[in-house]
């Protein structure tokens, strides 16, 4: 089975609850995440396969009403990803750092994907929000060149909805300051 995931953002919390259950009912899914997120928001976050996620997503948004913020679905995820969102990366070498950074945790996760699918870069984490005033930022470490690729994946990945906040490299980081990104 291939692995899908799906992702539904909201700006009400009573809203995304509510569209959570929808979603669960609609479809033979996994939901991995359905909690609330900064400001005021609430995530829904599955898995499953291709055609379980896409019809509980679209469940989902018919059942959003306006409170909708973003969606997603990727019908085949890396397999670095949800590690990475879990927080349960290991990096060993300390390696050139690539830094993007979302207004919205789907833009970050959708962004996340396509970076580790274009270069050779480990992700180190996928941050969803939490703490963050809403937004999602995605840490991944390799060689210069290929967090230069990854950046520019990542980036290009969301350049039509206007949600990438920003985007950095530093090439040879502190060996402290690493050890804060893992």
């Amino acid at each position: 089975m291939i692995i899908a995931i799906g992702l539904l953002e909201f700006n009400s919390i009573s809203q995304g609850i509510k569209v959570a259950d929808i979603m669960k009912k609609a479809a033979d899914i996994e939901i991995i995440m359905a909690q609330p997120t900064c400001p005021g928001k609430y995530t829904v976050l599955i898995s499953g396969s291709v055609s379980s996620v896409n019809a509980s997503v679209e469940s989902g948004v018919a059942g959003s009403g306006p409170f909708l913020v973003d969606h997603m679905v990727i019908p085949r995820i890396h397999h670095q990803l949800l590690s990475a969102m879990n927080g349960t990366t290991e990096i060993g070498d300390v390696n050139a750092v690539g830094v993007l950074e979302y207004f919205s945790v789907a833009s970050a996760i959708f962004g996340a994907d396509a970076a580790v699918k274009a270069a050779e870069i480990n992700l180190m984490q996928v941050r969803l929000a939490t703490g963050l005033g809403g937004k999602a930022y995605v840490t991944f470490s390799g060689d210069v060149g290929a967090v230069e690729q990854a950046l520019e994946a990542g980036a290009a990945a969301n350049e039509n909805n206007g949600m990438l906040y920003n985007k950095i490299m530093i090439s040879s980081p502190d060996k402290d300051l690493f050890k804060t990104l893992l």
